[in-house]
């Protein structure tokens, strides 16, 4: 299983690419490819139960999970640094 989410860690765009960045700045690259190899564990368990394709969910899954999170998180980190910031949306 560790060679698998080593090849699935380096296909670039894919949640699992995501999740093994977000884990191995944390903890470190060992155990990210552990957390992703459990990961697959629980999709291959799902994909064979359910009998239903992958669904790939997407390498900006973590940042689309909460972003009034994410939001709040940077403001605060940015007032904490010195700086007045105040939001605006974008025009699509």
């Amino acid at each position: 299983m560790g060679e698998v989410a080593w090849a699935s860690v380096k296909k670039h765009a894919t949640y699992f690419h995501a999740q093994f960045h977000r884990i191995a700045r944390r903890r470190g690259r060992n155990k990210a490819v552990v957390a992703v190899a459990h990961s697959l564990l629980v999709v291959i368990y799902h994909v064979l139960q359910t009998r239903q394709p992958y669904a790939e969910l997407g390498i900006d899954y973590f940042d689309q999970l909460d972003t009034a999170r994410i939001q709040r998180h940077h403001v605060r980190r940015l007032e904490q640094l010195g700086y007045s910031v105040t939001l605006t949306p974008l025009a699509a």
